[in-house]
């Protein structure tokens, strides 16, 4: 009795991980296969073609908001990078008055809704009579990524021994130098987490967007959003299907090389 209560058990937890599987992967699964459709309207799958890969080269409006997407990715993810992996080393190693204060506002854009965020930037950038463009985009997104990079370096500066700092500095190196050759590199794993947290994030932002972005600074995101009004063309899936790909390339990358390591 007791075996066949595990039997049903073992197989009830299978389908449930199935099932769960399934809500994630199927939307995306859709998304492929109708990157393949002949139909433009893309509400019914009409037939097979890959001419809509061809086509997306050539929308130029569709390419210069993904350009977009990655240009402000990549600089607002080196900006909170540099940043937020300074602030986490500070906190953690000096002890000052308000640092409590400080580590909770750091909480603040992480839990309030993004559209109060997106809000207060846009009237930040109005009051100081910053033109709405790419650079409005950087400072916002490097803005909510911050405190994402200082968790991330939080975490792996837990286990941090400051002993091999001191030895480092006994033997004549000085603080700076220290800090590149022996601090940076251990906790190099927890940075560069931090990192493609925060560029995932940027990448993938919209509300933030909408509020601080301009006159030719389109993000691939907003571009999306836009084409919901009038049907999403499979070009627009066609590109998310290359995207998807180049990044299930690097993970399958990046896992060898852990493993190899």
């Amino acid at each position: 009795m007791k075996i066949r209560k595990v039997r049903i058990g073992n197989v009830i937890s299978k389908i449930y991980t199935y099932m769960i599987y399934a809500f994630l992967y199927l939307p995306i699964l859709v998304v492929v296969l109708f990157s393949f459709n002949r139909s433009k309207r893309n509400i019914v799958f009409e037939g097979f073609t890959t001419d809509w890969y061809l086509k997306l080269f050539k929308n130029d409006s569709l390419l210069h908001a993904y350009g977009n997407t990655l240009f402000v990715g990549l600089f607002s993810t080196i900006i909170a990078t540099v940043i937020g992996t300074l602030a986490s080393y500070g906190m953690h190693k000096y002890k000052f008055r308000g640092k409590s204060i400080i580590d909770m506002l750091l909480y603040i854009p992480v839990v309030i809704p993004e559209i109060v965020l997106g809000i207060s930037l846009l009237a930040i950038f109005n009051l100081s009579n910053i033109p709405m463009g790419i650079t409005t985009l950087i400072i916002a997104h490097a803005t909510f990524s911050i405190p994402f990079v200082v968790f991330t370096v939080n975490a792996r500066l837990a286990g941090f021994d400051p002993s091999v700092e001191e030895a480092a500095m006994d033997l004549g190196a000085g603080r700076r130098k220290t800090f590149f050759t022996v601090t940076l590199p251990i906790i190099f794993p927890g940075v560069l987490s931090g990192a493609f947290l925060a560029f995932t994030l940027s990448i993938d932002d919209i509300i933030i967007s909408f509020f601080t972005t301009g006159p030719g600074s389109n993000t691939f995101p907003l571009k999306v959003m836009e084409l919901t009004k009038t049907g999403v063309t499979p070009d627009v899936y066609a590109l998310t299907t290359l995207v998807l790909i180049v990044t299930i390339v690097v993970v399958i990358f990046t896992q060898r090389e852990k493993k190899t390591v």
